[in-house]
């Protein structure tokens, strides 16, 4: 008997930051399980390219900048025209200071400028609460669907500062920064309001809390990162992708407000 507890063959899935390492991999897992994928960026990425090649009649890329209404607001009637009415958001989007920014973006939290501060929440807060707005309740108001966003485990504990000891023993005054954290934070409680908001309509919205993804990092790093991780490794580039395939399958019916972390066991600690 052929079991359907994870199909999403049906389902129409945006997926926002769809050209990052991990947006793409999302993309694929459900191109891969027959769904039609939208998928909304600033600008394409070679990570696409074989997605496009791949699944031509299933996948679409949309320009548009999350933090501004009308350019969501564009993106949504694209998909409706090109795939019908969307049934899952990922809300997948996000920026971070990188680990070799300028100093005034790593440096101690006492120096931190307002307008990191302002342009990280507005793409990672803003833009969620405006996807959610706008697709997010075109998916409610058709009855149905699941509703994703990506949080992260510095939403849900401050960052060890410790891991970054390397760092300043070499003389770089790095600290991970605060704005990311609030942001990720912010991101759990919307996906909670909107759970209960959006219960009456059969939508079902959860956030999925993920810890680190190995991507060639320093070694000095790696060593630093992962003796806090019980399991003992950043987790690998597609590892994340059956937790999204559940989060949007009926595998998950019963399941809303919740927070879902998959972390190697960091926040067990």
């Amino acid at each position: 008997m052929k079991d359907n507890l994870f199909d999403v063959s049906k389902d129409t899935v945006v997926i926002t930051g769809v050209s990052g390492q991990l947006g793409a991999q999302y993309a694929g897992a459900f191109l891969d399980r027959g769904a039609n994928v939208f998928g909304i960026d600033l600008k394409p990425s070679k990570r696409l390219e074989l997605l496009e090649s791949s699944h031509s009649k299933k996948f679409r890329f949309f320009q548009a900048d999350i933090t501004k209404k009308s350019s969501v607001s564009l993106a949504h009637d694209s998909c409706v025209k090109e795939f019908g009415n969307p049934t899952v958001l990922v809300n997948n989007a996000a920026i971070d200071s990188p680990p070799f920014a300028p100093s005034s973006e790593n440096g101690p939290f006492e120096d931190y400028p307002e307008e990191s501060w302002d342009t990280v929440l507005n793409v990672n807060l803003k833009g969620v609460f405006l996807c959610c707005q706008i697709i997010g309740s075109s998916i409610a108001v058709h009855g149905g669907g699941s509703i994703i966003n990506i949080a992260s485990i510095y939403g849900v504990v401050s960052p060890d500062q410790s891991i970054y000891e390397y760092r300043r023993k070499r003389g770089d005054q790095f600290y991970k920064p605060i704005a990311y954290s609030a942001s990720k934070s912010g991101i759990i409680n919307l996906t909670r309001y909107l759970a209960v908001y959006w219960s009456k309509r059969s939508t079902r919205v959860n956030s999925l809390t993920i810890a680190g993804v190995y991507n060639s990092q320093d070694q000095e790093f790696l060593d630093a990162y992962t003796k806090r991780i019980p399991i003992g490794r950043m987790a690998q580039i597609d590892e994340y992708n059956g937790s999204v395939i559940f989060l949007a399958s009926k595998a998950s019916n019963y399941l809303t407000g919740h927070n879902l972390v998959v972390d190697g066991g960091w926040t067990a600690i």
